[in-house]
C-alpha cells in the first residue's frame, strides 16, 4: 500500500555495503524501511543525509502491513535543523533521545498525539536556547503517552515509588526516590519546555534525575535498555 505519511528517523544501520535499515516513528506508527543501494546512490529522492537521528520528514513510502521491511519511494525534509545539526549539546541530546525511543516506541498502529509531541517538542528543541534540561522533561512528558504517567495527587510525600508510580509516606520496600532526588524529580511535573530555564539543576542532580528516569523506564517498559549514549550526556554536562 503507497501512503504519505510524516516521519520522525529514531535509527539508521548500515546493511551490507550499500543499504540502510532505517527506523521511523510515522503519523501511521513505529515503521522499519530496507533503503537498498542508498550508500551509492546519487537518487535525489532518497538522500541518505536525510536520515539523521529525528530528522522530520515526508515520505513516500510503501508499507507492507506484514511484519516485513518497508520501501520509501520518495523522502524529503519536513522540517529544517540547523542548530540540532551545528551544536554539539543538541546533537548529542539528539543521539540520546533517538536511542530512548527506538527502545520504547513498539507500538506500528496510529498515535496521533504521540506524533505531535515528538514532532512540536523537537522543533522546540531546534528554536531555544536554554536545552540542558530539555532530555529530562521530554523523558518525564513520553511517559504520558506511553501509559505511565506519574501519579501526582499526593505529589507531596516523602517518596516516590518508581515501580508503582506514585508518590506516598510509606517508604517503598523496592526502588524508590526520595531526598533532594525526590525534590529535583517532582520539580519537573507540571513544567512546560517554555519554562526550562527557570530549573536550576546542578550537573550532579542532573544527572541522578536522569538515572531514576532512565530506571523508571526499565520498570515499565519490558524490554527497555538503557541507551549506551547516556554516558556521553552525562560527560558533556560535565564540561
Amino acid at each position: 500500500m503507497i501512503v504519505n505519511t510524516k516521519a520522525i528517523v529514531l535509527t539508521s544501520v548500515k546493511f551490507g555495503e550499500a543499504d540502510l535499515i532505517v527506523k521511523c516513528y510515522t503519523e501511521e506508527g513505529v515503521k522499519s524501511y530496507m533503503l537498498k543501494h542508498i550508500l551509492r546512490s546519487k537518487n535525489k529522492k532518497l538522500n541518505k543525509a536525510y536520515f539523521q537521528p529525528l530528522t522530520q520528514l515526508s515520505l513516500t513510502a510503501v508499507h507492507n502491513n506484514k511484519g516485513n521491511l518497508n520501501s520509501i519511494r520518495e523522502a524529503r525534509v519536513h522540517f529544517v535543523y540547523t542548530s540540532i545539526n551545528q551544536n554539539i549539546i543538541k546533537q548529542s541530546i539528539a543521539i540520546f533521545l533517538s536511542e530512548v525511543l527506538s527502545s520504547a516506541l513498539r507500538e506500528e498502529d496510529p498515535n496521533p498525539n504521540l506524533f505531535e509531541y515528538l514532532q512540536t517538542t523537537f522543533q522546540w528543541l531546534e528554536t531555544h536556547d536554554h536545552v540542558s534540561n530539555f532530555h529530562l522533561l521530554f523523558l518525564l512528558n513520553l511517559t504520558r503517552h506511553l501509559g505511565f504517567y506519574p501519579e501526582a495527587k499526593n505529589i507531596n510525600m516523602k517518596y516516590f515509588n518508581l515501580e508503582e508510580g506514585y508518590f506516598t509516606d510509606f517508604k517503598p520496600v523496592n526502588l524508590f526516590i526520595e531526598g533532594e532526588k525526590l525534590t529535583s524529580f517532582k520539580s519537573l511535573i507540571g513544567t512546560n519546555f517554555d519554562i526550562l530555564d527557570r530549573l536550576n539543576f546542578s550537573v550532579k542532580s542532573r544527572q541522578l534525575v536522569l538515572n531514576d528516569l532512565i530506571t523508571y523506564y526499565e520498570l515499565h517498559l519490558p524490554g527497555f535498555k538503557k541507551p549506551k549514549s547516556q554516558d556521553i550526556l552525562k560527560d558533556l554536562f560535565k564540561k
